[in-house]
């Protein structure tokens, strides 16, 4: 059924909305990383436990994307988008009563699945309420919400974190997801009468979207970028106080490393709009990304005088130039799903596919640093996956999707 017709302002104020959604969920992801050192202290959790925990908000994406979908199908994308915002407030407000480690990881499991209602649909919200000389734009900045929300999550998190326990921190996060649902309701049009008017009908245009190799090869070269990003990045707290840094600068590095992933995904907007390829985009990405981690962890700087900033350049120009990825395979999820198919199954199923990297990369990591007892060894697997992300972009190309990204 076609979208409401809305005034451009209306217009205009959805999509900003939808984003400040997106970011106010993924700061649920961003709150733990400043804590963690903290969190294993008073709860005795192995680094390695923390890496589970670290990717465990993921986990809703890695086993119900394609039935958060069917979800989204059924009730509507502005339900679903309240939904998932309101177990982000359910989780995060039980979180922070938690007294052991499989508590926080339950709540912890509880976030991961309203971080996915919320994210699964905003693609879609965004596409249906966009004038179409802005959807690039639009999306430019939905892609660059993962990195708004690192930027505010690890340095309000460092600020808060020395004031109180990370147990307030959480109860704060609770309040502020509540930010956005008036926002939602005055902004975003309700969901048309009929939209996913029955379980079989859902269930069919789902089942049509699954059986397109489109949205699983985008998926899986998506999480060759996601099992870099989120492992480096959920990490680098705690390896900034491994290397002896304290206060609040292990947080605000980490911040401004976030930071530069989202003004990537918003520069890459005027790539897309001038219709440059996808491979043009993601090759030369990960080709960087692989460079970039290799050099950030493979030396030991903190044996030449000034490395510590050498290596804080190496891996703020890994995040800055990995948005591309994110950025470019966003854009194209609104339209991979097949005619007769589902544009939340599309989204659903890549993010599905994704959060395995999201959930794996930090536990990867988090194992490769307790078996060769440093950080050192984490190039191994970002430079394996870069090669991977590499050889599958070759398979997108706009002649073998059908897409075309630039404005005609």
């Amino acid at each position: 059924m076609p979208a409401p017709v809305l005034t451009r302002r209306h217009t205009d104020a959805a999509w900003i909305v939808v984003v400040l959604a997106g970011i106010v969920a993924a700061m649920h992801i961003w709150k733990l990383p400043a804590a963690i050192p903290m969190i294993q202290a008073e709860l005795g959790m192995s680094l390695l436990e923390a890496g589970v925990l670290l990717g465990l908000v993921q986990m809703a994406g890695m086993a119900g994307g394609l039935a958060e979908s069917l979800f989204a199908e059924l009730i509507g994308a502005r339900r679903c988008l309240l939904a998932g915002l309101g177990l982000l407030f359910a989780g995060s407000v039980a979180g922070g009563f938690a007294t052991g480690t499989d508590m926080l990881m339950a709540c912890r499991a509880l976030e991961g699945a309203g971080f996915l209602l919320t994210t699964v649909v905003a693609p879609g919200l965004i596409r249906a309420n966009t004038p179409l000389r802005r959807v690039n734009t639009a999306v430019g900045f939905w892609s660059a919400y993962q990195g708004c929300a690192t930027f505010a999550g690890l340095v309000v998190s460092a600020l808060v974190l020395q004031l109180a326990g990370w147990q307030t921190w959480w109860w704060i996060m609770a309040a502020l997801t509540l930010v956005p649902v008036p926002l939602v309701l005055r902004f975003v049009p309700q969901d048309p009468p009929g939209d996913g008017a029955g379980l079989p009908a859902a269930a069919r245009r789902i089942g049509v979207t699954v059986r397109s190799p489109k949205p699983w090869i985008a998926g899986v070269v998506f999480g060759c970028y996601t099992i870099q990003w989120m492992a480096v990045v959920g990490f680098l707290p705690t390896i900034y106080e491994h290397n002896g840094l304290a206060g609040i600068w292990p947080g605000v590095l980490s911040a401004v490393v976030g930071g530069l992933n989202a003004v990537g995904a918003i520069g890459t907007a005027p790539l897309l709009q001038r219709g440059v390829p996808p491979r043009r985009l993601l090759i030369p990405t990960f080709v960087l990304m692989g460079t970039t981690s290799l050099l950030t962890f493979a030396p030991d700087w903190t044996q030449v005088p000034g490395g510590s900033v050498v290596q804080f350049v190496c891996v703020a120009v890994f995040s800055l130039v990995g948005a591309v990825v994110p950025a470019t395979l966003t854009r194209m999820a609104v339209d991979l799903a097949p005619p007769g198919g589902s544009a939340p199954a599309a989204m659903g199923l890549m993010q599905q596919i994704f959060n395995v990297g999201n959930f794996t990369g930090p536990a990867i990591v988090a194992w490769l640093a307790t078996a060769s007892g440093g950080w050192h060894a984490s190039w191994w697997m970002t430079c394996a996956f870069a090669a991977l992300g590499i050889g599958l972009s070759l398979y997108l190309s706009e002649r073998r999707l059908g897409l075309s990204f630039g404005h005609r």
